[in-house]
């Protein structure tokens, strides 16, 4: 496989089976009911501009895909901030680029939108995760983000 045939483009309602499929695949559990939150959020309402990108192959095959929300505040004004919340490359294509290719294209979206920061959340266990946000130019925030078990 080439990288340079995979073409990255704004993710559609018709993505959902090809995202939840990927998601499975590196996950090895479904979460249908979280992309069905997801693609809700992303196709019905309309406080939120359409971020999320996926990578398809020439024939049309979703290889990869990356979500985050861009909110749509008072008066149509939206934040200067954004998240990436979920990104994923099917396993047969990881260690190719593709990834990499998501990101730079979500950030040169997000960019012309007028958006100056991106935020995410890594498992701290997850060293994969971390050095390859790292490799991407992301690097810890000035906020910690603070949990208790009840």
């Amino acid at each position: 496989m080439n990288t340079s045939t995979i073409k990255i483009r704004l993710m559609k309602a018709d993505d959902f089976d090809a995202v939840v499929g990927i998601d499975e695949k590196v996950l090895k559990a479904s979460r249908p009911e979280y992309y069905e939150l997801k693609f809700d959020k992303l196709f019905k309402s309309k406080d939120y501009l359409p971020t999320s990108l996926v990578a398809e192959e020439e024939n049309g095959t979703v290889v990869g895909f990356v979500m985050g929300e861009l909110f749509m505040g008072e008066y149509g004004i939206f934040q200067e901030e954004a998240t990436l919340d979920t990104i994923g490359v099917d396993p047969d294509y990881q260690h190719k680029r593709i990834g990499e290719q998501l990101i730079n294209e979500f950030i040169g979206h997000l960019k012309s939108l007028g958006v100056q920061k991106i935020n995410t959340l890594v498992d701290w266990n997850d060293s994969k995760l971390i050095n390859f946000f790292s490799a991407n130019q992301f690097g810890p925030s000035q906020t910690i983000n603070l949990e208790r078990s009840i």
